[in-house]
């Protein structure tokens, strides 16, 4: 390995993966999404991007652990039991594998993810 395999986010373009959740798990709006992905692991299991949501909400359950940095918009996550955490520019924060409830945005949304899937 050298300087060369090193991958600098700021400089790497990807094309766009367009999407919608299920139509199950929506629970207002119509959550256009996008993912940006720049980097996957040989090993498959850790990826990092650029992901950006339109106003809407959704119910979401991770498989994996992420680590989130807001560079745009507003959104609020909730936990099963009610509980919120507004998310904002400038917000860094992971989510752990497990985590069940609803993902919201309220401003259309953009973050940085770095994402590690259990096995």
């Amino acid at each position: 390995m050298n300087i060369q395999n090193v991958v600098d986010i700021s400089l790497t373009t990807s094309e766009a993966e367009r999407y919608r959740p299920d139509p199950t798990k929506v629970l207002k709006g119509d959550p256009e999404q996008a993912v940006f992905n720049q980097y996957d692991s040989p090993c498959g299991q850790m990826n990092v991007g650029v992901w950006e949501g339109a106003v809407g909400q959704w119910t979401v359950n991770y498989t994996e652990h992420e680590y989130c940095e807001i560079l745009q918009g507003v959104s609020v996550l909730r936990d099963g039991d009610g509980n919120a955490k507004t998310l904002r520019a400038g917000d860094r924060f992971v989510i752990p594998a497990g985590f069940r409830g609803t993902w919201e945005v309220l401003e259309a949304c953009r973050k940085i993810y770095v994402i590690f899937e259990k096995k």
